[in-house]
């Protein structure tokens, strides 16, 4: 019982805290990571903790509760996975991706090797991937929200879509290399849209709800799902078949805003003793994973923006690298990802998650809640040729 008014006290906060800062102008994902960050921990350790005399192992103990964190994991990956597989590649964007993604990843792994401590080199794969990795939804809502050339915006949500997909196709193939054998039932299950088309079901809602189904089995019985969530999209645009959410889009949006999130973000930090957790770190290594993971992506995205030239006459190459830095929930769903599957260290979890939360934060820090006055499109670097 005590179990279950922890879960129903912490969506509860995480909704207040949601509608607090909406009032002071911050997206959700930004509060959630702050309540995350600071909040969680603090009430664990002065209150759950020596108070209901409840630990982290126990509070994600319930069968209940790990079924529904594959529910709510299923929804927020297949609702990433699904903006990444919307790729519609040009040239310009591929010009930004490639320093964008090879410069910070070059970067994490480099880190992961010489400062980090000994690990699988499949744990250092994945900080390599999560120095580079970029948040499709909160860079949309952001832009949106500052009112971004429309433009300029596709250009740059193409470019995170393109870095995206590199990453969570690179840790599927890597983790399925670590067992063979255990690659045919992800495989199988991404080819169904193809059973179901020569079975004569062609229906968008059919496909869709299977699709969901097929992640939440595959996160609760340990299946590769990236593999069964890529190929399975892939299989569904090769045959022109659209996702279809199972429920309307503002109710889908509530429920990962008020839910999914909230219980993601809860489960992962109420297993980390960040007090235990950051005495495992020392201050070189503390600092390396707070700012490298942010200069290096600032980096890429600087040499990236120049080789593809302005997107429109104004547009700030400072602003835009700045964007392009922004974690939130792509970083949350991995971290969540590779710390269920004991990939990272919970102090690696917990250092990472602070990277993503400043990260987030710094388009606002760095006062970009205006667009310039004037927006017309550059002229193209050939055009007088």
């Amino acid at each position: 019982m005590m179990i279950l008014a922890f879960w129903l006290m912490a969506l509860g906060l995480f909704a207040v805290t949601t509608l607090i800062g909406r009032r002071f102008g911050l997206i959700p994902i930004v509060s959630q990571l702050l309540l995350a960050t600071f909040g969680l921990p603090l009430l664990m350790y002065f209150w759950i903790e020596p108070g209901w005399s409840l630990n982290g192992a126990q509070l994600v103990s319930p069968v209940w509760l790990k079924n529904l964190y594959s529910l709510g994991f299923a929804l927020l990956l297949g609702h990433i996975l699904s903006d990444v597989i919307d790729l519609r590649l040009d040239r310009q964007s591929l010009k930004i991706a490639l320093p964008s993604f090879g410069v910070p990843f070059a970067c994490g792994l480099a880190t992961a090797l010489w400062l980090l401590p000994p690990q699988p080199w499949i744990s250092s794969l994945a900080v390599g991937l999560l120095f580079a990795i970029t948040a499709i939804p909160v860079l949309y809502l952001y832009l949106r929200h500052i009112g971004y050339p429309s433009t300029a915006t596709r250009r740059l949500v193409q470019t995170a879509i393109l870095i995206d997909l590199t990453c969570w196709s690179l840790f599927a193939l890597a983790q399925g290399s670590l067992h063979l054998g255990s690659l045919l039932l992800p495989l199988a299950s991404a080819c169904v849209p193809l059973l179901l088309r020569l079975l004569g079901l062609r229906q968008p809602l059919l496909h869709s709800g299977i699709f969901f189904a097929l992640l939440v089995a595959a996160e609760h019985y340990r299946l590769n799902a990236l593999i069964v969530g890529i190929g399975y999209l892939l299989c569904m645009a090769m045959l022109k078949v659209p996702l279809v959410l199972p429920l309307k889009a503002s109710w889908m949006q509530g429920l990962q805003t008020y839910v999914a999130i909230p219980l993601i973000l809860t489960f992962g930090i109420v297993q980390v003793d960040v007090h235990s957790a950051m005495s495992r770190l020392d201050w070189v290594q503390m600092g390396a994973l707070l700012l490298l993971p942010i200069a290096s992506k600032l980096l890429g995205n600087w040499l990236g923006l120049g080789w593809a030239g302005a997107s429109f006459a104004g547009a700030s190459r400072w602003r835009e690298s700045v964007l392009l830095n922004i974690r939130g929930l792509s970083e949350i769903v991995f971290l969540n990802l590779l710390l269920q599957q004991q990939l990272i260290s919970p102090a690696l979890y917990f250092a990472l998650m602070l990277m993503g939360l400043i990260a987030t934060l710094l388009p606002a820090m760095a006062g970009f809640h205006r667009i310039p006055l004037i927006a017309v499109p550059a002229r193209s670097p050939s055009a007088n040729s």
